[in-house]
């Protein structure tokens, strides 16, 4: 996706401001936009006088600038964006971004260049090991905002425009190298570009009508998410060609793009053909149905210039509480199918059992008291013609008491619902890590009609896009292998994975190492109640009155959002979602014990630690610290609180090993240096 202008700064410097403009009211018109308002081209028409002025100056002081590249409005598809104005000067990329008015507004400009010159050097191939500097020209005096860094992005400087030309000779003499080459126009500008969104970012994108391939092009993973959705696209023509009705099971490991292979299966244009009615994602987490909604209301009125009112109406109806769902339909007569003949199940092993069921419903009819797999499976067997059911499946990740797994899918289908065709991944038939073990049958099934194909399975992490064996280092830490996971954690180059015992240090470093507009944010346990102690609050009622839509959402300076860490997000929160870097908040509900060399977990009761029945609850509280442990995509740290001798309820004794056992699992000990980098 190439820049709207591009050229060399000498050629720039001969072309009328007219023809420029020319070039880029065209352009513009290509990337859809019917007509060009009369501020837009007044802003370029500035910011070409500016550049003209600067770069003039720059030739007399730099000969060799005049084989500098110039590209005007260069696009950043995972933002949806486009930065002002690149430079390739020599072997230094410079990033520009023109704002005029308040010092809010400059600050906001300096944000957001910095996190463009931070996704060109994350996901833009050309731009890989080279020197960014982003820079915004704007009113006032010279600024420089950030902190050192080994990271390829340098601080970004703010430069008034009459001191661009001085700005630009003083970073480009300080850092560029004599003995390197001109960064080539043509290669640059077409070069790959490896976007890795998040679930936010890739949900509001897929709902403005981009398409999975267009906002992530990323190396295996992204090959392995284009091949799930188009098999399963191919499910849902097969089950309306052959009036079928089939169950199709996704598998795959935190973070490779389930969700977001479900929000593109509902929202490709493919799956309204042939007169196909839309179909839709559902989610039994509440949370993160929440904040879906808001997130694509929010964007979807801010595109549409329709109200947030109207668009979050329409938003209701591609994202819905599977639980809301079962209500709406479940006491229905049989010849009263619902609307959708295709829906997406997210979690669907976080389906309810059938004793969760008649424990929440125990004063409603029978019906009520079955499990919710079968539930889903009731209400859509009354299509007379076709149905499919897309049950994205994750594994190790079931949080929650009543939560029924893969294998009450496998048991409903076999006892009441055979005539279903089932289509799933071989990990969801033989099991494996990505589904932690589980399967979806028991017992034989040579009696129902099953394929297995591997396009099901999604295996490549592409949450943390800068380290793509996170989730086995999780595992191989939560199973008590130190040594397997020390020679995983020695892969991630550019992955922290910290530990202080200090959460001051731990809040410094999220704050000063969270860049551009990333976001950063704190989560915990449900079940660390002692937290408490320093502040920090996991009760449900807390939970239940915060907005965590304002949590993910808001931006930096609103004391609602993550950026404030004074607010921990749980594991309820946080599942299915993702943070660029993750501040860990362990507990007292699950801890390293030297003597067994195993994790022990317990629940707070009354006014101590209950370690009854501690077996049943280690497998729940280690899925608990999984999902919190998988959610960051550029870095992590966590805090393991040093304990009071005076407080029975928070041991020393048990966080010194745990914070022992997390650096013997290759976890880096936090050493500060004055800006709060590492």
């Amino acid at each position: 996706m190439p820049a709207y202008y591009s050229s060399s700064t000498i050629e720039f410097l001969h072309q009328s401001v007219s023809n420029v403009l020319g070039e880029l009211t065209a352009a513009n018109a290509r990337f859809g936009f019917l007509t060009t308002e009369t501020a837009q081209v007044e802003a370029w028409q500035e910011e070409i006088d500016i550049l003209a002025t600067a770069l003039a100056q720059l030739h007399l002081r730099v000969p060799n600038s005049v084989e500098w590249g110039i590209l005007l409005e260069f696009p950043i598809p995972r933002r949806q964006q486009r930065v002002d104005v690149i430079l390739l000067a020599h072997d230094v990329i410079f990033a520009l971004e023109f704002k005029c008015g308040t010092s809010d507004q400059r600050w906001t400009a300096m944000r957001q260049v910095e996190d463009y010159a931070l996704d060109l050097s994350d996901f833009h191939a050309p731009s890989h090991n080279r020197l960014i500097i982003p820079i915004v020209v704007a009113p006032g005096e010279v600024t420089t905002a950030g902190i050192p860094s080994i990271h390829n992005v340098k601080p970004v400087t703010c430069a008034s425009p009459v001191r661009l030309s001085t700005v630009l000779l003083s970073e480009f003499s300080q850092y560029s190298r004599p003995e390197s080459t001109q960064i080539k126009l043509a290669d640059w500008n077409h070069g790959i570009y490896h976007p890795v969104p998040t679930i936010i970012e890739a949900a509001t994108a897929l709902y403005a009508g981009m398409s999975v391939r267009e906002i992530t092009h990323s190396h295996a993973g992204a090959h392995n998410l284009t091949r799930t959705t188009d098999f399963v696209l191919r499910v849902v023509a097969e089950a309306q060609g052959n009036n079928q009705k089939i169950a199709c099971f996704v598998t795959g490991i935190p973070g490779a793009g389930k969700t977001l292979a479900g929000l593109n299966v509902v929202h490709n244009p493919d799956i309204l053909g042939n007169g196909r009615p839309a179909s839709v994602f559902m989610s039994g987490n509440g949370p993160l149905v929440d904040i879906l909604r808001e997130a694509l209301a929010l964007d979807s009125a801010h595109r549409t210039r329709k109200s947030k009112k109207i668009a979050r109406r329409e938003v209701r109806t591609f994202i819905q509480n599977i639980h809301h769902f079962v209500h709406d339909n479940l006491e229905r007569e049989d010849n009263q199918p619902p609307y959708e003949h295709a829906i997406v199940f997210d979690e669907a092993q976080r389906a309810w059992n059938a004793n969760q069921n008649r424990r929440k419903y125990s004063k409603r009819s029978q019906s009520w008291h079955i499990s919710e797999p079968e539930m889903v499976l009731k209400i859509m067997d009354r299509h007379r013609d076709w149905a499919v059911i897309v049950a994205l499946i994750g594994g190790g990740q079931e949080i929650h008491h009543g939560e029924a797994g893969l294998p009450e899918w496998g048991r409903a289908l076999q006892a009441k619902y055979s005539h279903w065709r089932i289509v799933a991944s071989p990990e969801a038939l033989q099991g494996g890590e990505s589904v932690a073990g589980g399967i979806l049958f028991h017992q034989d099934y040579s009696n129902l009609n099953v394929t297995e194909d591997s396009s099901l399975h999604l295996n490549t992490c592409i949450r943390s896009h800068r380290a793509a064996r996170l989730t086995e280092w999780v595992n191989r830490m939560l199973a008590g292998d130190s040594a397997g996971a020390t020679n995983i954690a020695q892969t991630f180059n550019s992955f922290p994975i910290l530990v202080t015992r200090d959460l001051s240090e731990a809040k410094t470093w999220l704050s000063q190492n969270t860049r551009g507009v990333r976001r950063c944010g704190l989560v915990a346990s449900s079940g660390a109640a002692r937290l408490r102690a320093y502040g920090l609050e996991t009760s449900k009622a807390i939970r239940d009155a915060y907005s965590y839509p304002r949590w993910f959402l808001a931006p930096r300076g609103d004391v609602r959002a993550s950026y404030q860490l004074e607010t921990v997000a749980t594991e309820f929160e946080i599942q299915g979602l993702e943070l660029d870097r993750v501040g860990i908040c362990w507990g007292g509900d699950f801890a390293w014990n030297n003597d067994t060399q195993a994790w022990k977990a317990a629940e707070f009761k009354g006014t101590k630690w209950s370690y009854a029945g501690a077996n049943k609850r280690i497998v729940q509280t280690r899925n608990k610290y999984r999902v919190l442990l998988t959610r960051a995509r550029e870095g992590i740290i966590i805090w393991v609180p040093k304990g009071d001798d005076a407080d029975s309820t928070r041991d020393i004794v048990s966080m010194d090993n745990t914070a022992d056992y997390l650096l013997q699992c290759g976890a880096v000990l936090l050493t500060l240096h004055p800006h709060g980098s590492v």
